[in-house]
């Protein structure tokens, strides 16, 4: 019969558990990719409603706030900040609302607009 020697037992017994312990390791290495992942884009998205909340804040204060026309350099920081916001359908919808012609339309607009803004609050 063969003999088998404890030594070689104990080697594959210890290979088996870095093998087993190596798989565990990287398991867990996916699992935590993943949740990592999850976690950077719930961040993500924060952070894309503080910008819209922010943008919204601003154009309240500057124009539906304001007691006389806005100005172009007011103009000018609410057209940078609804670009920063890199949102096309904000962008659209803020470019519908400046190229207004009538008063009427400028209303609507606006209200589409800041429907808009709500909405992609709560998303």
């Amino acid at each position: 019969m063969l003999e088998i020697s404890t030594k070689k037992v104990l080697i594959w017994a210890i290979a088996l558990l870095l093998l087993l312990g190596n798989i565990f390791l990287i398991s867990m290495y996916f699992v935590e990719k993943a949740e990592l992942q999850k976690v950077s884009n719930a961040l993500e998205e924060q952070t894309d409603r503080e910008e819209i909340i922010g943008f919204t804040g601003l154009f309240i204060e500057k124009v539906l706030k304001a007691e006389k026309d806005v100005d172009f350099e007011t103009r000018l920081s609410l057209e940078t900040a609804v670009r920063e916001l890199d949102d096309d359908e904000i962008l659209a919808q803020w470019q519908e609302f400046t190229g207004s012609q009538t008063k009427e339309s400028a209303q609507n607009e606006l209200k589409n607009l800041l429907a808009l803004l709500v909405k992609k609050m709560g998303e």
